[in-house]
């Protein structure tokens, strides 16, 4: 069942099997109030099993552009479009948040965003290929992200 991310009363609904729960929460709530603010996008995620053809994008994704498999389990995912752009995010229960920004026009712009909760460590499949560069939040405290450009077509 979708839950809309309220990022006033920031909740773990749908988190609580992450050892950072809390920190995973505010991260996801940064993101609803980037969503709202910029776009007036209401920031709604599902069980990653209830829509697995988001999760499979963004494997494929991962996958085909840089041989990347994530070993940590999605717990949530989104997928929408604003102004012409396709967004999906997972997010990890290692605290680990995935997003592709896919412009739909050609020459867009299209990336992968990575973004590390307060208190994870950089995975395994991501420290020797990506330098993290940290931001403060006040919903999620410090945040590390890191993104690399898409190439192909998906």
């Amino acid at each position: 069942m979708p839950y809309t991310v309220d990022f006033e009363n920031v909740s773990t609904i749908g988190l609580e099997s992450s050892p950072v729960a809390d920190a995973l929460a505010g991260l996801r709530a940064n993101e609803a109030r980037y969503f709202k603010n910029k776009y007036d996008h209401v920031f709604t995620v599902s069980p990653a099993d209830e829509a697995p053809e988001v999760l499979e994008w963004v494997k494929r994704i991962l996958s085909e552009e840089r041989e990347i498999v994530i070993g940590s389990r999605p717990l949530e995912v989104t997928a929408f479009e604003v102004e012409g752009i396709r967004m999906a995010y997972v997010f990890y229960e290692s605290g680990l948040s995935i997003n592709v920004m896919y412009t739909i026009a050609d020459a867009g712009k299209r990336a992968v965003g990575f973004k590390l909760s307060e208190g994870m460590e950089v995975p395994e499949e991501l420290e020797p290929r990506f330098k993290f560069a940290r931001q403060k939040s006040k919903l999620a405290g410090v945040i590390r992200g890191s993104f690399f450009v898409i190439k192909g077509e998906y």
